[in-house]
């Protein structure tokens, strides 16, 4: 070996030697966290790894994420927490619902949609309703509301939830109880609210209830939420797909979901269009946004329009079927819970009020037992089960936490629903007497503890409308229907921006 050859490799060795000892010395002073991180003062922290923080144990419970969510706050036996991750910026965690409600309702301006949530949702969602922050919410906010009126609801949308009702109890569930064959109700739940939705919110039949197998949109749409929800969680997604496409060049990738969702959009936009050059006149929500203007004063162009459109399809499909399917479930378990809700139906629904929309719509108002196996359900198995703003200035939380400005507050309404510290001693239990009081009424409780229509200026515009076409379909199928687990299958949930199940749900249909 040459002189040079020997003073490149003690070279090599040196910036070796000083390279491992600087990591090691950061290792010691990070060593539980990413370095250069410090924790919250009197916060509690989970503890991780030196220099990653907890992303190993966020990458290794992914599957079962929102329950590792909810170990961090049993074991820290806190209600706002830490937990440091390499390659997530900083962020304080609470299920305390009087943070919850002030920094979503009293404090609302210091807290708006940050970066990283525009990162993840941007290729689907766009500048939506959901991704929207300041004047360009607020226009999408005000043109929206003017669809949820009562009128609406007792007429218009009651008679749709009830004929997309019968065309899944005649085409789907009177065949499966002939057959003696099973039914995945989770899949028919979505294109339940798929057909309902689409055709009151754009005017669009897209008989996805007569559809065999899986609708390319839906598909594709399911697809990019579960990918924005990796994108929360995974710092190396990059890598992974770059990866996952290059030696699985046979998947589709993410580029070509969002043509097939894009295609969806352009189409129920375009057919719009040629409706209103006809001369054709339509309320709808797809119409109050063609004829509204954004922040700027100017018409919606289309791609401000498809951003509509997808948002708002979110809102309509996907929240509603994962709840009357996680319902459904529970039902299931406990038969006790099932009789007595088919108890408060006999009494009140008839089968020429099915008929009477406006009379059906008042019936169910005065059905407090129902409407509380439906918030325990959310309680439960809300359909957004965590969420995150971003602080613009520093700011105090009620419970002394000190938020900096820049730093990401989040919280999980699955870690809440299941917390002792705000449910008592049964929280994880499905018990839908708790919102029944002794006068027989429903208990209300506020918004910070129950906040699965989120809270304060931004609640949930559809939140009414959502009630209703899940109580119309409990009432259908429970009077017309027992419905039954089938064996070895395993329900859970998968992640994705909601809380969808991963392998469906699988069960029997017996007529009552």
């Amino acid at each position: 070996m040459s002189v040079q050859q020997n003073s490149v490799v003690q070279n090599l060795g040196i910036v070796g030697a000083t390279t491992a000892a600087a990591v090691s010395l950061l290792a010691l002073k990070y060593n539980d966290r990413p370095a250069f991180t410090d924790h919250y003062e009197g916060l509690p922290h989970g503890r991780g790894y030196p220099l990653l923080g907890s992303l190993p144990t966020i990458l290794g419970n992914i599957p079962r994420i929102h329950d590792m969510m909810c170990d961090l706050f049993e074991r820290l036996d806190s209600m706002t927490v830490t937990s440091p991750s390499l390659g997530k910026p900083a962020t304080i965690m609470t299920i305390d619902p009087q943070n919850v409600e002030y920094f979503l309702k009293t404090n609302f301006k210091n807290y708006m949609k940050g970066p990283r949530f525009d990162y993840a949702l941007r290729p689907l969602l766009g500048d939506g309703i959901f991704n929207a922050n300041g004047e360009h919410w607020k226009y999408q906010r005000k043109t929206a509301s003017h669809i949820f009126n009562v009128k609406n609801f007792r007429d218009r949308f009651t008679d749709v939830f009830v004929e997309e009702m019968h065309i899944l109890c005649d085409n789907v569930f009177d065949k499966a109880v002939k057959q003696g064959s099973i039914v995945d109700f989770h899949e028919y739940m979505f294109k339940f609210t798929l057909d309902s939705f689409v055709y009151l919110g754009f005017g669009v039949k897209l008989d996805a209830l007569l559809t065999e197998g899986k609708v390319p949109f839906a598909e594709s749409f399911d697809f990019m939420q579960r990918l924005g929800a990796r994108r929360f969680t995974n710092p190396f997604l990059p890598i992974t797909l770059a990866t996952e496409k290059l030696f699985k060049p046979w998947k589709m990738t993410p580029e070509q979901h969002l043509k097939v969702i894009d295609k969806f959009a352009e189409d129920v936009i375009q057919k719009r269009r040629k409706e209103i050059a006809a001369g054709e006149v339509h309320s709808d929500l797809l119409s109050r946004f063609m004829e509204a203007t954004n922040e700027n004063g100017e018409r919606l162009d289309d791609t401000e329009l498809r951003d509509t459109v997808l948002n708002f399809i979110i809102a309509g499909r996907d929240t509603t079927a994962q709840a009357l399917s996680w319902l459904f479930y529970n039902l299931a378990l406990q038969p006790r819970i099932e009789n007595k809700v088919l108890e408060e139906i006999n009494e009140h629904i008839t089968e020429d009020l099915e008929k009477d929309s406006p009379a059906l719509y008042e019936a169910i108002n005065s059905m407090p037992y129902l409407h509380a196996v439906f918030f325990e359900t959310l309680r439960l198995y809300p359909s957004v089960p965590g969420n995150q703003k971003y602080a613009i200035e520093d700011d105090v939380w009620p419970d002394g936490t000190i938020v900096k400005a820049g730093t990401y507050v989040s919280w999980s309404s699955y870690s809440q629903g299941r917390s002792t510290k705000v449910w008592g001693h049964n929280a994880r239990d499905f018990y839908p007497e708790r919102w029944i009081n002794e006068k027989g009424e429903l208990v209300r409780v506020s918004q910070g503890q129950w906040p699965v229509f989120h809270v304060g200026p931004r609640v949930c515009l559809g939140q009414n409308l959502a009630t209703l076409e899940a109580l119309v379909c409990v009432i259908m199928l429970l009077r017309r229907y027992k419905l039954s687990l089938a064996p070895d299958q395993l329900v859970t949930f998968d992640v994705s921006l909601t809380l969808p199940m991963k392998n469906g749900m699988k069960v029997f249909v017996e007529k009552r």
